[in-house]
């Protein structure tokens, strides 16, 4: 199993109160302690042995900082041995002196600009302490509700954010993607927003209001395969064929970053959190939080949770290697991965702390709790963070635990039977 490693220093703990929501160092401290304190963390910011002319340093530096000094930064990050100048002059060497932030795929500048730029009607969702939840299973549970927004879950954010950037780009290419549903609903009010055309493609098996909905917004849904990897399959060899772009959550960086949106909101929670539960279905939104939550509060705990009837992204993360299945036997379509995306295994490494798995029995009884004492229809997958707390009591018991709770789009048949 993966294990665990901070990338910050011991010294951490004394800058907290110097930072901003978005991890910004808000004023140059006058005690020595916060001083050090200010600089290690800026200095983690550059990758050990790389080059940096003035310009880059100052721009890094402005991303991690709101009172612009950058000559007062610049001149204590080489005083202090973790810039030296190059013998051309105009360039700096990050020294290996102290940590650096480990090199990741997610990038903490982009998850900071998405919290800003991402569609206001996904952003700051409620977060609060669910009381007689809390009081049931023996902790304090926060929940985060991603399911009061136009497609009922978090994928917007990560859709937005990505969309942005290929609008940013001027990328002409035609998007395509597979989804369940949630993400197939997330792109294409995206592209709706921006008069993109796109292509979904979903299992003959998808949830009927989720592929209603998805048409609504304006894309083409064309249903093939027994689940959501066929349809996926389908979807690569159209792309294949025609040179358009198939967009893989999990595996599109600017997804996850957009994802991680949730984290930085998270942790402006009244006080610490303890632990953060997340679904894990292709790992953009655990990898997304893990990648914040870890770089910003190294000693809160990341526990990812999968569906007992598909396992395939669980026991890949557990082995180091890649494991698929050839069929799912689950409730929880959202989190129903029986092949995973490698790029999302490599961003939990080293910073998700656990896995759990939890069985379609459990995931309704969170489901009917969520209903009876928080007043929310949840599907299944949305209430996997809830499903792991309540099955895993001794893990959890006494702390304070935040679920994210990322998903509401029930049928009316489904809504009858399982609420």
């Amino acid at each position: 199993m993966a294990e665990t490693k901070s990338a910050q220093p011991a010294s951490y703990l004394r800058l907290r109160p110097l930072l901003n929501p978005l991890g910004q160092v808000v004023r140059w401290p006058t005690k020595p302690a916060e001083k050090t304190a200010v600089i290690e963390y800026l200095a983690a910011k550059f990758q050990s042995g790389q080059s940096y002319n003035e310009t880059q340093i100052n721009l890094l530096l402005k991303a991690w900082h709101t009172f612009e000094d950058w000559a007062l930064l610049r001149r204590e990050l080489v005083d202090r041995g973790f810039l030296a100048r190059e013998a051309n002059g105009s360039s700096y060497m990050r020294t290996a002196l102290g940590v650096s932030d480990i090199p990741h795929r997610l990038k903490l500048e982009n998850i900071q600009q998405a919290a800003q730029v991402i569609d206001p009607v996904f952003l700051n969702t409620p977060q609060f302490p669910a009381e007689s939840l809390s009081a049931m299973l023996g902790l304090e549970l926060v929940v985060k509700v991603e399911t009061l927004n136009p497609i009922r879950s978090f994928k917007g954010r990560g859709a937005d954010y990505f969309i942005s950037k290929v609008v940013e780009r001027g990328d002409t290419r035609q998007l395509v993607c597979a989804s369940a549903g949630n993400f197939g609903q997330a792109m294409a009010y995206a592209c709706r927003k921006h008069g993109l055309p796109l292509v979904v493609y979903a299992s003959v098996n998808a949830n009927p209001l989720k592929v209603e909905r998805m048409r609504a917004l304006g894309a083409e849904v064309r249903l093939v395969g027994e689940d959501f990897d066929a349809a996926k399959l389908e979807a690569k060899r159209y792309c294949q064929e025609t040179g358009a772009w198939m967009v893989e959550d999990g595996k599109e960086p600017e997804i996850s970053e957009g994802a991680g949106s949730i984290a930085v909101e998270l942790l402006q929670y009244q006080g610490p959190l303890e632990a953060v539960v997340v679904p894990l279905g292709n790992g953009a939104l655990l990898g997304g939080v893990a990648r914040w939550v870890k770089a910003l509060a190294p000693e809160v705990r990341v526990v990812g949770v999968g569906a007992a009837g598909a396992p395939a992204m669980a026991e890949s993360w557990r082995s180091g290697t890649l494991v698929q299945h050839p069929r799912i036997h689950t409730i929880a379509d959202g989190i129903g991965v029986r092949v995973p995306i490698p790029e999302a295994l490599q961003d939990m490494e080293g910073l998700v702390d656990e896995v759990l798995l939890v069985t379609d029995a459990a995931l309704l009884e969170a489901m009917r709790r969520a209903h009876t004492h928080l007043g929310l229809v949840l599907e299944p997958s949305g209430a996997a963070g809830l499903a792991a707390i309540q099955e895993n009591p001794a893990l959890f018991a006494g702390k304070r635990v935040a679920a994210v709770l990322c998903g509401s789009n029930l049928t009316e048949e489904q809504m009858k039977a399982w609420l």
